[in-house]
């Protein structure tokens, strides 16, 4: 991975987070153990807000998606380590662990599609675990919006970053910002055919889609 400046790690302002340590979480799939030895995750394997997250993502996602999206934290990361950007980083693995979310399952999807319905299941999430409004909304605007052919002009690091991570990951745009990384992670934890696989169950959501429904709602 590409070497950079170690990251600040942002405190949780509305409650607990990444802001203190527990035991690492356990029983993750064989599979992830590579990228999760990577020193970015490894990293966060006992803030209690992101061993929540992996938790969650192991119940809640198929693997092929799990993968992509610990590969899309680390490429996010990467990205960051590389220009020096501070961010929150156990709020970007909770954001990377859900931005997906929405893909799985038959539940209608509203106005938005999968990303709004993935930013709603991260906002039931992050308000289970105390984390305060403002990072809430910061954290599922960038899951909402990584579909975006680019992000938004006033986007934070943290949308950025997911954003940067997804595409590449999927598509290898940006790949020139942190060269070879893609590549490396795609060997360590390799999703064979998976950016046809992802854009299938893509068309299959779309077709789920219903009238709008509410929106996020940020306790």
């Amino acid at each position: 991975m590409a070497a950079g400046p170690e990251m600040p790690e942002v405190p949780d302002p509305g409650g607990s987070g990444a802001s203190s340590h527990s035991d690492p979480p356990k029983a993750l799939p064989e599979a992830w153990q590579p990228l999760l030895g990577r020193p970015a995750l490894a990293e966060l394997l006992g803030h209690p807000l992101a061993g929540a997250a992996l938790q969650e993502m192991c119940r809640l996602l198929p693997p092929h998606l799990a993968v992509h999206s610990l590969r899309t934290f680390l490429l996010a990361d990467a990205c960051a380590r590389t220009h020096g950007i501070a961010y929150d980083r156990g709020g970007l693995l909770a954001a990377a662990a859900f931005h997906d979310a929405g893909l799985v399952g038959r539940t209608p999807l509203g106005r938005g599609g999968f990303p709004y319905r993935s930013a709603q299941l991260l906002d039931h999430f992050l308000a289970r675990h105390q984390v305060g409004t403002v990072r809430r909304m910061t954290l599922t605007r960038a899951v909402r919006e990584h579909m975006r052919p680019f992000p938004a002009r006033d986007a934070g690091p943290e949308a950025r970053l997911l954003h940067f991570g997804v595409w590449l990951d999927v598509t290898g745009r940006g790949e020139r910002q942190v060269p070879g990384d893609r590549r490396l992670l795609a060997g360590l934890a390799p999703t064979p055919r998976f950016a046809l696989s992802f854009s299938a169950r893509v068309v299959a959501c779309g077709l789920r889609r219903v009238l709008p429904g509410s929106p996020v709602t940020h306790r």
